[in-house]
């Protein structure tokens, strides 16, 4: 350090100042000097290349008053427009398109939109694969814009809501249990066909089944027996013409002269069979039980 010593003097005194070599000059002189303004010049570069790039990161993020480019922030929330890529997941309570366009959601693999409850538990869960959409939940329905249920499912059952179920594949719909509906009925000019391949079919109704063919025939054919069965009531076969082209007839005798007449004939199991008519009744003849 260097030790300054001042003097004063007053008037009338004849006291004389130091000599000069005694005298130091206060500052940074040399090498330190240099190094100061270095430092400062090298302060004053970086603040210019933070400047530079802040305002380069504006630019390119096209940060205005409104928000960051596409992206705006508005009193109902944030307004993206244009298309826009999420690398993480995306957590919003609500998600909807400009009223002039729709909602498009794009993903190389899996698009997957999950609802969880207060403690974090997905209760559902809605995926879209590349092989298959699947939806988890207790209760999957589908709704019309009016709210009424069109389709509804659950571990119980199915619903479907609407006023008319169309199936419109070539082999028709398959059934593994039993189907309750109040009307089965096909496309005009088409074929209407119920079949179990290798099992029985029933149809069951408290108040009877209707079976109605406007334009067309009714038939029913079985590898085995048709039972038409009554508890209570009777058969009855309305019509003009009844026809029973394969009936046994009775093979006892020769008949004189039938002219290709034949009357029908009742067994006590109820079996029908043909015998060959004549002037009395025949059956006991021609017997076939």
């Amino acid at each position: 350090m260097v030790r300054e010593q001042y003097t004063t003097t007053t008037q009338g005194t004849s006291l004389q100042r130091p000599d000069n070599e005694y005298v130091y000059k206060i500052g940074i002189y040399g090498w330190r000097k240099r190094c100061l303004y270095l430092l400062l010049l090298l302060l004053l570069i970086i603040l210019v290349v933070n400047f530079a790039l802040t305002i380069w990161v504006l630019r390119v993020m096209w940060f205005n008053p409104e928000g960051m480019g596409l992206l705006k922030v508005t009193k109902d929330g944030l307004r993206l427009e244009g298309e826009s890529e999420f690398l993480f997941p995306l957590y919003a309570k609500e998600i909807h398109s400009r009223t002039d366009s729709s909602l498009l959601l794009h993903s190389s693999q899996n698009i997957v939109v999950d609802a969880r409850d207060m403690n974090g538990n997905v209760t559902g869960r809605l995926t879209v694969g590349p092989k298959a959409v699947q939806a988890h939940g207790q209760q999957f329905e589908i709704l019309s814009n009016e709210g009424k249920m069109l389709f509804s499912a659950n571990e119980n059952e199915v619903v479907v809501g609407a006023d008319k179920l169309r199936v419109t594949g070539p082999e028709g719909a398959l059934f593994e249990h039993s189907v309750e509906t109040p009307l089965v009925k096909a496309d005009a000019f088409k074929q209407l066909r119920l079949e179990s391949p290798t099992r029985s079919l029933s149809m069951d109704a408290p108040k009877g089944v209707y079976i109605k063919a406007q334009a067309g025939n009714i038939e029913a054919t079985s590898q085995m027996d048709i039972v038409l069965h009554t508890s209570e009531g009777m058969l009855v076969l309305d019509s003009e013409t009844v026809r029973l082209p394969r009936l046994p007839r009775g093979s006892r005798g020769v008949p004189g002269n039938s002219q290709g007449l034949y009357e029908v004939c009742v067994c006590p199991d109820g079996k029908l069979y043909l015998s060959v008519a004549g002037e009395g009744s025949t059956c006991h003849e021609y017997s076939a039980c």
